[in-house]
């Protein structure tokens, strides 16, 4: 079995202060002291994440110049993106606001569809919902928990919803503590599955957005504040997502998954409108991987619940393996609703350590995109022609992607991973495929499973 020999890479960020004062370097929270070797930073000005670079150093040099000095080369090539996708935003909000001018007063999303003006920029944050869906991981979940707590935003609940519990940790962590104290709420969903968790929480919830998030986790002190904030200010947002960084580089299989991508979006905001199309998006809305992912999303609650909450037969912890999170993206962009992307709202994601843990990664990604595919064509039948349309192309392109991965020495990933050549194993490829292959039997399985009461 090829395993990729790579060494542990420092987790850090770098804080780039525009008048002058000096360039400081510290390790991202929860990771170790950043030690000789490979850095992999993210870039921070004025508060704000807009880089991620890698860079090695030797015993005895400061990293910090290192870094800041790739920092300056990559915000000047990254400068132009960022421009074009605010201009792209800023185009699309300007002419939300023409259609919401010119039409009725039906009901719904169309109807709501201007973006922010200078009364919405300056509404208040709406209330929030934070739901964090767990099961037998108290150790992790104490660590989201604690940066829940740090959180700035000021109206805000925290729901913990123990999945399918066959202990009492979880519970007597919430209930019998300090976390009870601060009013974190504990609710349990005996139904297993990562979407009957979620909806089990969308319940118990009261916040104008419903934000979710995962236990190995630990959340920016801001995230809150910047994954609700474009709700005020734009009526049609139904959803929002936002970047997801690794919070250790320790182990080859932490290394590999984030050469190759990991989870995160870049730092470029974006906006999808299905009224208006991304030109470069052919296969849009299907391309629901490209929006974001579970660990950092948030929705009005009003649109999640209109669209009809998650599927409860996706998800990890049922035959599905996934995709719960892309059925929730296409469910609420189909009623009408727009999402956007925004790098401000951050997340450091602890990845899988083994090597074994990556391999139920790729299979459970292959399995996830088509079990979601497979749910939205059952739920959702006013889809199946404009799914149909595109689903040859959207399989052709899943395939091409893993097959270009495995041979590829290069991720394309902020801070340019793949110039250190972290090849994709073939065997993940191959995983990822024969999931694919599983996904819509898994989807049908839980569905019947759940009938059935079992």
């Amino acid at each position: 079995m090829n395993r990729p020999p790579a060494p542990a890479v420092s987790v850090a960020e770098l804080d780039l202060d525009a008048s002058g004062a000096p360039v400081r370097l510290r390790p991202a929270p929860g990771a170790p002291p950043v030690v000789p070797g490979e850095v992999y930073a993210l870039v921070r000005a004025a508060g704000r994440p807009v880089a991620t670079v890698l860079a090695r150093y030797e015993d005895g040099e400061d990293p910090a110049p290192i870094l800041a000095a790739l920092a300056a080369e990559r915000r000047t090539a990254d400068t132009a993106l960022r421009a074009d996708a605010e201009r792209r935003a800023a185009e699309f909000d300007a002419a939300g606001e023409s259609d919401a001018a010119g039409e009725s007063d039906a009901a719904g999303p169309a109807a709501t569809r201007a973006s922010a003006t200078a009364a919405g920029a300056s509404a208040p944050v709406p209330r929030a919902s934070v739901v964090v869906a767990t099961r037998e991981r108290p150790a992790s979940l104490a660590r989201a928990l604690d940066s829940l707590l740090a959180q700035d935003h000021p109206d805000h609940e925290l729901i913990v919803v123990d999945n399918a519990p066959r202990t009492t940790a979880t519970r007597d962590l919430v209930t019998g503590g300090r976390y009870a104290r601060h009013g974190v709420r504990y609710v349990r969903e005996d139904r297993p599955g990562l979407a009957a968790a979620h909806n089990t929480g969308v319940a118990a919830a009261d916040g104008e957005v419903l934000a979710f998030t995962d236990d190995d986790v630990i959340a920016d002190p801001r995230w809150l504040s910047a994954l609700a904030a474009p709700f005020a200010a734009d009526p049609g947002l139904g959803c929002v997502t936002g970047l997801i960084l690794p919070a250790r580089l320790a182990t080859p299989a932490q290394v590999l998954l984030e050469s190759h991508g990991g989870f995160a979006k870049g730092f470029a905001p974006r906006l999808y409108d299905p009224a208006r199309p991304p030109a470069d998006e052919p296969l849009f809305p299907f391309t629901a991987g490209s929006f974001g992912s579970g660990a950092n999303m948030a929705f009005r609650a009003s649109a999640l619940r209109r669209a009809g909450g998650f599927d409860p037969a996706t998800g990890t912890g049922t035959p599905a393996r996934g995709g719960d999170d892309l059925y929730a993206f296409v469910a609420v962009l189909a009623t009408g609703h727009r999402l956007r992307y925004t790098p401000d709202a951050l997340v450091w994601h602890h990845h899988r350590e083994t090597w074994q843990d990556l391999r139920n990664q790729a299979y459970g990604y292959g399995a996830g995109l088509t079990a979601y595919l497979t749910a939205t064509l059952v739920r959702r039948p006013a889809l199946l022609p404009a799914l149909l349309a595109r689903l040859p192309r959207g399989l052709a392109h899943a395939r091409t992607m893993t097959a270009a991965r495995g041979g590829s020495p290069g991720g394309g990933v902020p801070g340019a991973h793949g110039t250190h050549h972290h090849p994709w194993p073939a065997s993940l490829s191959r995983l990822e495929r024969r999931g694919m292959l599983h996904g819509p039997a898994g989807y049908l399985k839980a569905r019947l499973t759940r009938r059935s009461g079992r």
